[in-house]
């Protein structure tokens, strides 16, 4: 069965309300359907959930379906299945302990209070805090020097500004490859030399680890090493600006934060919830499989829309409404993901996110958007598919 929407694919990401709008309906009139490029989309809470906890129906690998994605499957833990994957996991799991991730506090504390003390009395929150504090933790975890995040985040932008509506292109894979050629260049170059010259870093644990009795090649630990420098930091990037933007919409919550700052990890949940960075996720079916009455054959891309599901009042009760005590409720918010390909790095972007938002709710008594700058450059820079955020948030803070 091929149910048919209101329109042939998705609104972008850069009209918000629209797309919020045509998820509504999706959740409502065709929770699974079928789009032009023979798609399928899943967009209710209890489906979505089921369907990324599910991979031995739902796989990760869809470089069977999307060869363009196989250039950099090896080694990349979100494009393979177990029991590959739990063995990948183990090497790394080392390193995101919870014990590991709060010993990064201070220094997290630190890098955010040097770049605040740069920002000046206005300035853009993406490009003075929300992007360098990640890549500055994540290259120094990995032993990448700092001083590269320019190169980073032109590679990040060039990556995550690729259109992909039809994941079938034949065109897609040369794409795919040119955004990829010079970091996969640059970080094979650091894994060949942490082969000879082992380090304290996560590199060096890659290249010398052992899974299932044998070793990483530098394909598989570059790409490894790639996507905890991409995804890495584009999480904990679009989180802080998302959470700014929406404390702004919201008068009252940047005043209780303050007050309480005990507050700030629930709000935390709450802009995941409300404004989920990853819009969606890829799964490509195993086997013939029924999802909410809707027959789905095998050998399809399967899309889960996490925001969505995070949007379901079916799950979230008011769900347009944004409540930092909102707790838990009918359901657990999937920004992060759910089961074995839940997010390694989720603990660290919280962290991250926690202290950003002490250190600027302490240092301000207000962090209005600075409309004047937005309107005088052009507006907000939104990211068009698949990441609900802004490449800018200009702001006027206000001191404490």
């Amino acid at each position: 069965m091929t149910t048919t929407g209101p329109a042939d694919l998705a609104p972008t990401t850069e009209d918000e309300r629209a797309l919020l709008d045509w998820l509504r309906t999706m959740r409502d009139e065709h929770p699974v359907w079928q789009d032009r490029y023979a798609t399928w989309h899943v967009f209710r809470h209890a489906d979505v959930e089921a369907v990324i906890r599910d991979p031995a129906t739902f796989s990760s690998d869809t470089t069977r379906l999307v060869p363009a994605a196989a250039p950099v499957r090896r080694g990349m833990l979100t494009q393979i299945d177990p029991p590959e994957h739990r063995a990948l996991r183990r090497v790394v799991s080392a390193a995101f302990t919870p014990r590991t991730v709060a010993a990064l506090e201070p220094r997290i504390r630190t890098v955010t209070g040097q770049l605040l003390d740069a920002a000046g009395e206005r300035f853009d929150l993406v490009d003075a805090l929300a992007f360098p504090l990640p890549v500055i933790v994540i290259a120094e975890l990995l032993g990448l020097p700092a001083e590269d995040r320019a190169l980073f985040r032109t590679w990040a932008d060039g990556l995550f500004a690729m259109q992909v509506d039809d994941p079938r292109d034949p065109a897609l894979g040369q794409r795919i490859a040119a955004a990829l050629a010079e970091i996969t260049d640059y970080l094979t170059e650091h894994c060949r030399d942490r082969r000879t010259d082992p380090r304290a870093d996560l590199i060096s644990a890659l290249v010398t680890a052992e899974v299932d009795g044998r070793r990483l090649d530098d394909e598989e630990a570059a790409n490894f090493s790639m996507l905890l420098l991409l995804a890495g930091h584009i999480t904990t990037t679009v989180l802080l600006g998302n959470a700014v933007r929406t404390f702004d919409e919201h008068p009252g919550v940047w005043d209780e934060l303050r007050a309480d700052p005990g507050l700030i990890p629930g709000a935390i949940e709450e802009v995941l919830r409300y404004r989920s960075p990853f819009t969606q996720v890829g799964r490509s079916t195993m086997h013939p499989v029924e999802v909410a009455g809707v027959s789905i054959p095998a050998d399809v891309i399967v899309t889960p829309w996490l925001l969505s599901a995070n949007r379901d009042p079916r799950a979230h009760p008011e769900p347009d409404r944004f409540d930092i005590r909102r707790g838990v409720g009918g359901g657990a918010q999937l920004a992060f993901g759910h089961g074995v390909h839940f997010c390694l790095g989720a603990p660290l972007a919280r962290l991250e996110a926690r202290v950003a938002l002490e250190e600027l709710t302490a240092r301000h008594r207000a962090l209005p958007l600075d409309h004047d700058t937005i309107a005088g450059t052009g507006g907000l820079r939104h990211y068009s598919r698949g990441i609900l955020g802004t490449r800018n948030l200009p702001v006027h803070p206000v001191p404490a």
